[in-house]
C-alpha cells in the first residue's frame, strides 16, 4: 500500500503540533513559523520520494517526524513545562473542507463581537487559527475562501478565562452550467459574462448558483457601508423664499436601520438617521379621505417642545384604506440577491424567512416568479400562481449564495419577466432583496439610476428590501427606489419583515397616488421662516410643482405621510441670515389670517396628468391640547436631531424625548411605540 496524498501526512505532523497547543499552554505560539515549514517541506518531499514503500514503514517516519519536532521544540527553548489549561479568554480551531475533510490553507477567518467585526485571521499550511486575550462578550466565527461557500457559525458568549475551540466546515461552490439569456435580451453580455445565466422560462425545481469563476466572495473585514451625506434644511426667510417644495415619500428604512445600531449598542453614524423615515415609520390617526381624493391632508400647529419661541406646523397626508378584495390582481417578480456577500444570517437566511410570509398572504389571483442574481442573473421560478404556496416556498427554500453581484443584469431580467407578465389595470411590481453591494456589470449609483428610470416607463413599479450589516449600500437602494416609483425599507429582523409583508403588506405592494408633490407657502404676515424638518434629499425646485414630467413620491394603500416644519413668528425678534434687500422690485405683503397654504398634487398610478389638492391653515386653527399624531411626530422629530447632534436640536433632551412619547403613544396594538420608547432609553446610556 502507498502514500497517495502526501498532503495529508503532513497534515497529521502539523495537526500534532497543534493538539500539542491543548496540552502545553503557549507552546504553539512560540514555534517560529519558518522554523515549522521547513520541517513540513522537507517531510513531504521525503514522504513523496517513499510512495513505493510500505504503509507500516510510512507510519513509522510519520512517527520519527513528530519525535523530531518534539525534540527541536525542548532542546531550543519552545517547550514549555506541561499544563492540562487551555489559554484562557481565547477562541480557536480548524478550517475544513466539508468533503474532503482536509484543512484548508489561506482561509480568512474573521471574528465579531456583539455584531462589531473585531479582526480576522488567515489559516496556514494546517488550517489552525486562533484568536487570544479577548473580553467577556457574545462573539461569531466567520470564514471564507475562494471557491467555497461563506460560513458562519453560530454565536456564542465567553466568559472571562474560558476557551472556546470551533470547528469550521466549508464546502466548495458547486459549479451549474446552464443556457445563457438569449440573444435578443436587453442584457449586455460584455458587461455580464461572468458566470452563466438560465434562460426566461426555467423550471421550478431547477435552482441558480452563481459560478466563481472570476471573483471571489468578499469578506467584509472592515466595515463600508455607504450612506448619502444629509446637509439639514436650515430657516428660510417666507419674505424672500415663501415657497417649499418637496415629494411626499414614504420610504421607511432609516428607522429600523437606526434600531439595529441601538439593539447592537452603538450609535448610528449621522447619516444613517433621516428624520422624515423616522417619523413616518409609524402610523397617524387621520380620518379616512371623504371627498373623493385618494387621500385626506390633515393640518395642525402647536408649540415647539424643543425651542418656545418656535412653532410647530404638521402637514399629515392619509391613505385610502382599500380591502384586499378590492386590489387589483398583482404581477410580482421577487429579485433576490444571492450573491457571496449575502451569506451572513442577516441576509439570505433572513430574506428567505421574510419573502415566506409574504408568499403566505398571496391571494389566487396574484402571481410570482423569482429571479436570482450573483455573477449573472437568472430564473429559478416561472409565473406561478398564488395558490401554489409550496411550489413558491419550495423555490426560495433552496436558494444558496455565493459569487458577485451582477445586480444590473438582475434588474434587467426582472423587469423582462414582469412585462411578459404583465397584467393590465393590475398590480405589476418587482420587489428587489439585497444589501446593494453591486461590482459587476451596470453598478454605479448613475449607472443604476438611469437603469431604473428607463424601466419604471413601463408601468412596472419596485420595492426594495435591504439586509445586513458591514457592507449596507443604504446610498444606493434610496436611489433605485426613488427613481423606479417605488419604496424601501429595511429589514433588521423577522418581526420588521412581519410588518412590511404581513401587517402593511397592501401598502408596501400596491401604489394609491404617484409623484405626489408638496408645495407649501408661508404668508410673510405671519411667519419670518420656517424649516423643513428632513427630506433633504427630496426637495424640489419650486417649478417642478406645476411639471407634470417630474417625477416625485408614491403613496400605498393606507399609507401616512408626515411632514414636520419649524417655524418663526412673524412678530420674533430672533435674527436670521438675510439676503441684501433688492434693488429692482418691492413685495407687498397682502394681509390674510392664513399661516400657510398647502397644495398638493398627484396622479393616478395609471394616468400622466395631476391633479391639484389645496388647504389652509389660519392662527384660529390653533388647539390648547394638541392631538397624539401630534405629539408623538414631535418626539420622534426631537429623537433623530438629538441622533443627528443637529444644529437646529436647542434644548431637545432625550428625557423630553420620553415624556412626550410616553404621553402620545395611544392605543399602540403592535407596540411599535413602546419599542420607540426603549430605544431612546438605550440612546441615552449609549450616550453617557
Amino acid at each position: 500500500m502507498v502514500v497517495k496524498n502526501p498532503d495529508s501526512a503532513v497534515n497529521q505532523v502539523y495537526s500534532f503540533i497543534f493538539e500539542s497547543k491543548r496540552l502545553k499552554t503557549n507552546m504553539y505560539h512560540k514555534i517560529r513559523q519558518i522554523e515549522i515549514r521547513q520541517i513540513l517541506v522537507y517531510g513531504k518531499k521525503y514522504l513523496v520520494a517513499s510512495q513505493s514503500q510500505n504503509q507500516t514503514l510510512i507510519n513509522l517516519k510519520i512517527t520519527a517526524m513528530k519525535t523530531t519536532i518534539f525534540l527541536i521544540m525542548m532542546f531550543t527553548g519552545i517547550f514549555i513545562s506541561p499544563v492540562t489549561t487551555p489559554t484562557p479568554d481565547s477562541i480557536s480551531g480548524f478550517v475544513k473542507d466539508a468533503t474532503s475533510g482536509n484543512v484548508i490553507e489561506n482561509a480568512t477567518v474573521s471574528l465579531y463581537r456583539d455584531g462589531n467585526f473585531v479582526s480576522s485571521v488567515k489559516t496556514g499550511t494546517s488550517g489552525a487559527f486562533f484568536f487570544s486575550k479577548l473580553t467577556p462578550a457574545k462573539y461569531l466565527i466567520k470564514a471564507t475562501k475562494t471557491g467555497f461557500d461563506k460560513w458562519t457559525g453560530i454565536a456564542f458568549e465567553l466568559k472571562k478565562g474560558e476557551f472556546k475551540s470551533v470547528s469550521v466546515s466549508l464546502s466548495p461552490v458547486v459549479e451549474v452550467v446552464v443556457d445563457e439569456l438569449q440573444q435578443e435580451q436587453v442584457m449586455d453580455k460584455k458587461n455580464y459574462s461572468v458566470g452563466a445565466a438560465m434562460k426566461t422560462k426555467c423550471s421550478e425545481s431547477q435552482a441558480y448558483f452563481a459560478s466563481p469563476v472570476a471573483y471571489d466572495m468578499v469578506e467584509v473585514e472592515h466595515n463600508t457601508e455607504e450612506y448619502d451625506k444629509i446637509n439639514e434644511n436650515a430657516f428660510k426667510e417666507s419674505l424672500t423664499n415663501p415657497l417649499s417644495t418637496f415629494s411626499a415619500d414614504v420610504d421607511k428604512a432609516s428607522y429600523s436601520n437606526v434600531r439595529r445600531f441601538l439593539n447592537q449598542n452603538q450609535m448610528p453614524y449621522k447619516d444613517v438617521v433621516r428624520v422624515e423615515e423616522m417619523i413616518n415609520y409609524f402610523e397617524y390617526n387621520y380620518p379616512q379621505p371623504t371627498n373623493g381624493d385618494p387621500f385626506s391632508i390633515n393640518m395642525e400647529i402647536g408649540k415647539c417642545p424643543w425651542n418656545e419661541k418656535h412653532d410647530i406646523v404638521m402637514v399629515g397626508l392619509q391613505g385610502e384604506n382599500i380591502a384586499a378584495t378590492k386590489i387589483p390582481a398583482s404581477n410580482l417578480v421577487f429579485l433576490l440577491d444571492v450573491s457571496g456577500s449575502m451569506g451572513d444570517v442577516n441576509k439570505l437566511p433572513l430574506l428567505k424567512q421574510a419573502f415566506k410570509i409574504l408568499v403566505n398572504n398571496l391571494r389566487d389571483e396574484d402571481k410570482v416568479a423569482i429571479v436570482v442574481y450573483a455573477g449573472a442573473a437568472g430564473c429559478v421560478l416561472e409565473s406561478t400562481a398564488g395558490n401554489k404556496k409550496e411550489t413558491i416556498n419550495a423555490a426560495l427554500e433552496q436558494l444558496s449564495s455565493g459569487g458577485s453581484t451582477a445586480g444590473g443584469a438582475g434588474i434587467q431580467l426582472a423587469y423582462k419577466i414582469a412585462k411578459e407578465n404583465y397584467i393590465v389595470g393590475g398590480n405589476n411590481r418587482v420587489i428587489l432583496a439585497t444589501d446593494g453591494d453591486f461590482n459587476v456589470g451596470a453598478s454605479s449609483d448613475g449607472e443604476m439610476t438611469r437603469l431604473i428610470e428607463e424601466k419604471r416607463k413601463g408601468g412596472v413599479f419596485i420595492s426594495i428590501l435591504g439586509f445586513g450589516m458591514g457592507n449596507y449600500k443604504d446610498s444606493k437602494m434610496e436611489k433605485i427606489a426613488d427613481a423606479g416609483n417605488g419604496n424601501y425599507y429595511y429589514i433588521d429582523n423577522i418581526m420588521e419583515a412581519k410588518k412590511v409583508f404581513g401587517k402593511e403588506l397592501w401598502g408596501t405592494l400596491y401604489t394609491i397616488a404617484k409623484d405626489v408633490k408638496i408645495q407649501v407657502e408661508f404668508n410673510p404676515a405671519k411667519v419670518k421662516a420656517y424649516r423643513l424638518i428632513g427630506y433633504e434629499n427630496r426637495l424640489l425646485n419650486k417649478e417642478d410643482f406645476n411639471d407634470d414630467t417630474k417625477d416625485a413620491g408614491e403613496i400605498g394603500c393606507g399609507h401616512t405621510v408626515t411632514a414636520l416644519y419649524e417655524i418663526i413668528p412673524a412678530d420674533s425678534d430672533e435674527s436670521i441670515n438675510l439676503t441684501d434687500p433688492l434693488e429692482y422690485q418691492q413685495t407687498k405683503v397682502v394681509k390674510s389670517g392664513d399661516i400657510m397654504t398647502v397644495k398638493l398634487r398627484y396622479k393616478k398610478p395609471d394616468e400622466d396628468i395631476s391633479k391639484l389638492i389645496v388647504n389652509k391653515i389660519k392662527d384660529s386653527d390653533r388647539k390648547s391640547v394638541n392631538s397624539n399624531n401630534f405629539t408623538f411626530a414631535c418626539a420622534v422629530s426631537e429623537f433623530g436631531m438629538l441622533l443627528r447632534e443637529s444644529e437646529f436640536k436647542a434644548n431637545s433632551s432625550f428625557a423630553s424625548v420620553l415624556a412626550l412619547a410616553k404621553t402620545s403613544k395611544g392605543e399602540d396594538k403592535e407596540g411599535y411605540r413602546s419599542e420607540f420608547m426603549k430605544l431612546v432609553e438605550t440612546a441615552e446610556l449609549l450616550k453617557k
